[in-house]
């Protein structure tokens, strides 16, 4: 299948020589790399430029999480799969993407995420944030598991995850505009219509945050208004 890894990119060189030196250690090779970069000023778009990424600039202004991702899929119009990473997640093992992608070899899975494991040295509270939410278990979800598992059914996370190019057209493609959740309020639509979710607990990357109470707070308010705005995922 015909592979894209696509990935947003604003000020990345902090993390840019361990994100790129990971990628290039992949046992899967043949892909199209883009970078959607938002006007960096520190060096990242030329990094990821000789690294092989095709690189689009954007004004930061221009960015959005839905739109922004909406872009980069019209960006690689002959991928069937398309992956989604954010520069600071770093792949946590050489066989991590292929495992990702291993998983749409079933016919119905429209979409699929990888587990985020705490960044080394990371802080209890942090890591407890990661084994909550990525257990060591692989599962596939379907609209039969809403019962049980409600809004986790969806959950899925465009830090490290991928979808089915024909599963996220036919329900339309990333919101244009959201202040946060994209990938949750596409995974959600997927499952209503009859794909699955795979959460491929064997393909990792090591991503994690030491948020401030501030950061937090303005996480827990993004997350709140996403949710005003969209109430049937609630339902």
């Amino acid at each position: 299948m015909k592979t894209a890894l696509c990935v947003p990119t604003r000020n990345a060189a902090r993390w840019a020589p361990a994100f790129l030196q990971a990628l290039e250690g992949q046992s899967l090779r043949d892909y199209q790399a883009l970078a959607i970069d938002s006007s960096s000023d520190d060096g990242s778009a030329e990094l990821f430029a000789a690294a092989g990424f095709r690189v689009h600039p954007i004004d930061p202004g221009e960015f959005n999480h839905g739109a922004t991702r909406r872009l980069a899929a019209g960006l690689c119009p002959e991928a069937e799969i398309l992956v989604f990473m954010t520069q600071d997640a770093i792949l946590a093992a050489p066989d991590s993407l292929a495992r990702l992608v291993d998983a749409f070899n079933d016919p119905l899975v429209g979409a699929a995420y990888g587990r985020q494991l705490p960044r080394p040295g990371a802080p209890p509270v942090e890591e407890h944030a990661r084994f909550f939410n990525y257990p060591p278990r692989s599962a596939v979800k379907t609209a039969a598991d809403i019962p049980r598992l409600g809004l986790k059914t969806a959950f899925i996370s465009n830090s490290f995850a991928a979808y089915r190019r024909a599963a996220l057209d036919g329900v339309g493609g990333f919101p244009e505009q959201v202040i946060i959740g994209e990938d949750t309020h596409a995974a959600a639509r997927m499952l209503l219509a009859g794909w699955k979710v795979a959460y491929r607990a064997e393909a990792g990357v090591f991503h994690s945050h030491a948020y401030s109470w501030s950061q937090e707070w303005r996480r827990y308010f993004d997350t709140g208004v996403f949710h005003a705005r969209h109430p049937w995922l609630r339902e």
